[in-house]
């Protein structure tokens, strides 16, 4: 018999770290064209006039200007409505 036990595996090691999701740029701050302004996973922020979406629903700014947040209501398929908040660049 061994005098030692079997090494078992470590139940600790599952902290990762964090994605660096949020807004980026706030309401009132001047952006450049291609500047990040949210980052997200999933549609929670919609994008509006001035801005884009990419692949993984970060949200960009299309044109240079002023950041704005706006609350409003977006329909699904099925004509229910959602509370959401969309992104804005004005000139």
């Amino acid at each position: 018999m061994s005098h030692v036990k079997a090494g078992g595996s470590s139940k600790n090691n599952r902290n990762n770290a964090g994605a660096r999701l949020g807004v980026k740029r706030f309401g009132g701050q001047k952006v450049n064209a291609g500047e990040v302004l949210v980052r997200q996973t999933g549609s929670t922020k919609v994008a509006g006039p001035g801005t884009y979406i990419s692949k993984n629903f970060t949200i960009h700014a299309a044109v240079e200007g002023i950041v704005s947040f706006k609350k409003i209501k977006k329909g699904s398929f099925t004509g229910r409505t959602h509370p959401r908040t969309q992104v804005l660049v004005t000139k």
